[in-house]
């Protein structure tokens, strides 16, 4: 368990916050770049860590973040024309460029001292992987965005979408990061045949093995830019099934689905709030394309990463209609009578409230890499207020990693077994 003040440390991302000003260290994906899907297209409004900003466009197809406020009376740019290279309030015609400055003022006179000098609000931006990054911190530490390997790879070897959780960012990533409980939560009902699940993205072998050892065994390897986590579990004869999760500062997973040869998924948190978070998907495959087929299943939420999304990438199984929770289908079918993997994991993970209380946990041993985490999360944003620079915000290319599943001998030491199935003890891409 933690105790109420490292929990609280923990969860508040706002500005001033130990972990806000953390999480500002870094480049952080705030919207997806078909949200704005050709220059002078309408903006959009954005809310992260707190802070309520609009994105748009321009004519140049440059995408800007700024603050809603405009600088003259405060009328919200979100109702603003994008026109032109700018955002132009429908108020009375102040425009502002990406980087926030006013380029026009009509009602102003040409010799104001005013023009010229007024801006309001804006964040850097980039755009990589199909998604739009923003930097909040101070400029002289400004990094390289991380260099997550889907976004190295043609669009045409990758999906990318996002669904929003309505809860703290920090519990959602414990969700991730605790691999143990595939072995209940997506299972079908204890008397159904292992292969018998749509919502199960895996073979009968590796379903059958999830199922009949609940307690796998971890091993945690640091790392330059987070640590890799391996759970193994009980296979056939002397082997073991190994499921590997990679963790990334601030916010970043991969997840241990992937065996040899299939598509790899992973994830990146961002704090709307201290109740609310955007999940940015991604699954790529180094070596072919997504096929037409595998992506009509991605937008119905197939394979268990991506939800099956309404309106505003808000999933159509939620809180406010209890995930539409099929009691039949849990007494005879599955585990929890919730359709889709990805809505399964967010009804155990908003169960818990829209912030955890950590202080009454009782944690085990399947949960170390749940505790190595929220220690390394406490670690960081502590050192940062003492002045300490984050270092691996500064090491973009160590971002470039993989993780997934293997099942090789007993005898072999997870350093090995990474080594076997990546060609590195970090899982770096060559």
């Amino acid at each position: 368990m933690l105790s109420a003040a490292d929990n609280e440390t923990l969860v508040r991302t706002n500005a001033g916050t130990p972990m806000g000003e953390y999480f500002r260290r870094y480049w952080l994906p705030v919207a997806l770049s078909r949200e704005m899907p050709e220059p002078d297209s309408p903006p959009i409004r954005v809310k992260v860590m707190g802070e309520d900003l609009v994105a748009f466009r321009d004519t140049n197809g440059r995408v800007g973040l700024v603050e809603p406020r405009c600088a003259h009376r405060g009328s919200n740019l979100f109702f603003g024309r994008n026109e032109e290279c700018g955002l132009r309030c429908a108020h009375h015609g102040w425009k502002y460029n990406v980087e926030g400055k006013c380029v026009d003022m009509p009602n102003v006179e040409a010799d104001a001292g005013m023009r010229g000098k007024t801006s309001i609000k804006a964040y850097p931006t980039r755009e990589y992987g199909e998604m739009v990054w923003a930097y909040f911190g101070p400029p002289e530490v400004m990094p390289g965005l991380p260099q997550l390997e889907h976004g190295l790879l043609p669009a045409s070897q990758r999906y990318v979408s996002k669904r929003l959780q309505a809860c703290n960012w920090a519990q959602s990533m414990d969700g991730a990061l605790d691999t143990a409980h595939f072995s209940f939560l997506h299972m079908p009902a204890p008397k159904v045949a292992a292969n018998s699940s749509a919502n199960i993205a895996a073979d009968e072998a590796r379903i059958r093995w999830l199922r009949q050892d609940p307690m796998p065994r971890f091993t945690v390897l640091e790392h330059p830019v987070g640590f890799v986590v391996g759970g193994a579990r009980k296979a056939d004869g002397k082997d073991l099934y190994w499921r590997i999760t990679q963790f990334m500062l601030p916010s970043h997973s991969i997840t241990p689905s992937a065996m040899p040869g299939e598509v790899y998924y992973g994830y990146s948190w961002v704090p709307v709030d201290d109740e609310s978070c955007w999940i940015y998907i991604y699954g790529w495959h180094p070596g072919r394309p997504i096929s037409d087929e595998e992506r009509a299943v991605f937008d119905k939420g197939g394979y268990g990463q991506f939800a099956e999304l309404g309106p505003g990438y808000v999933p159509l199984r939620n809180r406010t209609n209890d995930y539409l929770i099929d009691r039949e289908e849990q007494k005879h079918r599955s585990f929890t009578g919730i359709r889709g993997i990805a809505e399964q994991d967010t009804m155990a993970q908003e169960s818990q409230g829209v912030i955890a209380d950590r202080t009454k946990e009782h944690l085990t041993a399947t949960d170390v890499a749940v505790v190595r985490f929220r220690r390394l999360m406490l670690k960081e944003a502590k050192a940062l207020r003492d002045g300490k620079e984050p270092k691996a915000a500064q090491r973009p290319e160590s971002y470039c990693l993989r993780s997934g599943g293997a099942v090789l001998p007993s005898d072999l030491s997870f350093e090995e077994v990474m080594m076997q199935r990546f060609g590195s003890v970090s899982g770096k891409v060559a």
